[in-house]
């Protein structure tokens, strides 16, 4: 019998439960909603526990604990609730990441033992669009990577990686985790670049994706070609197939401080509608 409020692990018979939660903001949570569709709940296939706060026996919130703590439609109360549970288990994640509020929350009741961070970005704009470019043609040399293009798309990721979050994706395992991720996005038809001379000039990814929402992730230009207006042509290029093929919403999320970035994204149609913030150890 639960209790008034309570918060545990999710077991795989209340995904429909999980499943109508995640589904009150397509948007700020198809990175969550796309593994659980994937995955269901069993934690061996999702990668990580996902825990659930009850109210009055109804489920309210969600916090997927993986590689990622994620806060999910979650109120002050939950938050507190979920940070008692991720200092018990003690920290596995290596970000903690989410809508901004409820993760400023989070990580202040957790930052007494599990920081410092390497890093904290308290601001980092959510835009959205679900329309098609109308001012920025679409780069017609931007095109899907095929299956046998691995070995030329990876280097362009490592260093995209890297630029964005401070550390190599290739430490630790030696980058078998992350390879196995950039290939399950190439297999899938998600991996977009334009390639000069065997070379990526420009690359993204559609990263999360369901039937209602999208993510665009990995967005990079190589350096030497940058100041020439590829971003914006490319990002209009991978809007199309995203809103085509994928899904009828499009979403990223940049860091405030990119004001290239923002206004490059804007020009292509995308508008803010809120804001993540990401902790990064």
């Amino acid at each position: 019998m639960l209790t008034t409020t309570t918060t545990k692990v999710l077991e795989p018979g209340e995904l429909d439960a999980a499943l109508a939660v995640l589904d009150r903001d397509p948007v700020a949570n198809a990175f969550v909603a796309a593994r659980v569709q994937v995955a269901g709940l069993d934690p061996w296939r999702l990668g990580g526990e996902m825990w659930g706060w009850y109210s009055e026996g109804r489920l309210e919130s969600l916090c997927y604990a993986g590689a990622n703590l994620v806060p999910v439609c979650a109120g002050p109360e939950a938050v507190r609730g979920f940070a008692d549970r991720a200092r018990r288990a003690g920290r596995r994640c290596s970000s903690i990441v989410g809508p901004a509020g409820p993760t400023a929350q989070l990580w202040s009741l957790l930052e007494p033992s599990w920081g410092p961070a390497r890093e904290v970005r308290s601001h980092q704009p959510l835009m959205v669009t679900s329309a098609l470019p109308a001012e920025v043609a679409p780069d017609p040399l931007v095109r899907r990577i095929r299956k046998d293009e691995m070995d030329i798309v990876m280097p362009a990721c490592v260093a995209m990686f890297t630029e964005e979050v401070g550390v190599s994706p290739l430490a630790g395992d030696g980058g078998l985790l992350y390879q196995a991720r950039i290939a399950e996005l190439v297999t899938a038809g998600r991996s977009f670049a334009r390639v000069e001379d065997g070379k990526v000039v420009f690359k993204a990814e559609i990263g999360a994706a369901t039937a209602k929402a999208c993510q665009i992730q990995g967005v990079w230009v190589a350096p030497e070609y940058r100041g020439r207006g590829l971003s914006e042509i490319g990002m209009a290029a991978v809007l199309q197939f995203a809103l085509k093929d994928v899904a009828p919403v499009a979403s990223l999320y940049v860091n405030d401080y990119n004001h290239t970035a923002r206004a490059a994204y804007r020009r292509v149609g995308f508008e803010e509608a809120g804001a993540f913030m990401s902790v990064l150890f």
